[in-house]
């Protein structure tokens, strides 16, 4: 007797039960918030709205997500040949270098003569260069040749495909500049490590090392001083007449002696902190 009072209870029971997840069922379809099926019906052009939106608002997760649902559903035509750009830009900004590269490198595969084809190398220039920065870094000045030189040597390639493959493209001055600044990195880069075996006394390797900066980075700050280390270098194993050659060029290049190191992330005016830093010679 007791569960058929029960009975009754428990069908009522159940079938608010039921009524209430049908409800929210409903909800859920309806909401706009609902990105599958807010999604369902979304053109193309829909998409792209989307996903720029959700770039000038800085969300890059937001985008990457948005412009990899363009590309799965609309996989031609120029919003996802666009979308394909952006979205190499997006993994960028969004601190994923690796996927930014491989999506720029796929797009030059697949449309090697887009009207943008400059800016993806361009871009691809810009992901090396920057890549591996820390937190710090950006915001502090510290000496960018301590850094792992392959990034630096890809941003170089990069840089210097699109000068090679498009002396008219509008990233040329820039792309120039940072070129300046990447073989400065390098040199000095190399200039450590030439120091490094004169600690170790491995004279040899210090004068090939030299000669390498010599020959490959002129015009950089590194060259007088690479020039004074192979000097050093060759008397150490009792070559005086080549130290006595190297000499005679630093003399005749640099009458007024080593010119001071710079060595910015970029080429710009120094800041109030860049010089702070240097004066309290944080950075040595």
């Amino acid at each position: 007797m007791t569960s058929m009072n029960h009975s009754p209870i428990k069908h009522v029971l159940l079938a608010i039960m039921f009524f209430a997840l049908s409800a929210c069922s409903t909800l859920d379809i309806l909401n706009p918030d609902d990105g599958v099926d807010k999604q369902a019906n979304w053109s193309a052009a829909d998409f792209y709205k989307e996903a720029k939106t959700a770039m000038d608002e800085e969300s890059y997760e937001k985008a990457i997500t948005l412009y990899e649902g363009l590309e799965s559903r609309y996989p031609f035509g120029r919003y996802a040949q666009q979308a394909q750009i952006d979205l190499a830009f997006a993994y960028y900004k969004n601190d994923e270098p690796e996927s930014a590269i491989a999506t720029a490198n796929r797009f030059i595969r697949i449309h090697p003569r887009h009207e943008n084809i400059d800016y993806v190398y361009y871009l691809k220039g810009l992901i090396n260069f920057n890549r591996g920065i820390g937190f710090l870094e950006r915001y502090l000045p510290t000496d960018k040749s301590q850094r792992d030189p392959g990034a630096a040597v890809e941003s170089l390639d990069d840089f210097a495909t699109l000068i090679r493959r498009f002396p008219n493209s509008q990233y040329i001055t820039d792309s120039k500049q940072r070129i300046v600044a990447l073989k400065s990195n390098l040199a000095l880069h190399d200039l450590n490590v030439a120091k490094y075996y004169m600690k170790r006394k491995a004279y040899i390797a210090v004068i090939n090392r030299t000669k390498h900066i010599i020959e490959k980075y002129q015009r950089t700050t590194a060259v007088p001083r690479a020039l004074l280390l192979m000097v050093d270098a060759y008397q150490k194993i009792g070559m005086n007449d080549l130290a006595a050659d190297a000499q005679r060029v630093y003399d005749l290049n640099y009458p007024n002696g080593l010119p001071p190191i710079n060595n910015p992330k970029f080429v710009h005016e120094q800041t109030t902190s860049e010089k702070i830093w240097e004066y309290l010679e944080l950075d040595q």
